[in-house]
């Protein structure tokens, strides 16, 4: 199965080697078939602490680090 890949933009930056991304899905209501908007937010593992808030980033699905954390930043800033 392919990882998953997620692009958002980087919300907070405070702790050390990890960021929060907000991601913003957009999706149709099966009943109703409206367009709805969702955001989650997903903590990534950011190895060098480069990403600051408002960077738009790649995220990618990989081992957990942590309870929370599950995805990394894919590359270098944009």
């Amino acid at each position: 199965m392919p990882k998953k890949i997620l692009n958002g933009i980087v919300v907070s930056d405070k702790e050390n080697k990890t960021i929060k991304v907000l991601v913003e899905r957009k999706y149709q209501h099966p009943l109703f078939k409206k367009v709805l908007k969702s955001k989650k937010k997903y903590s990534a593992h950011d190895e060098k602490n480069k990403f600051k808030n408002g960077d738009k980033v790649s995220i990618i699905e990989c081992k957990p680090y942590s309870k929370s954390k599950k995805f990394e930043v894919l590359g270098d800033k944009k």
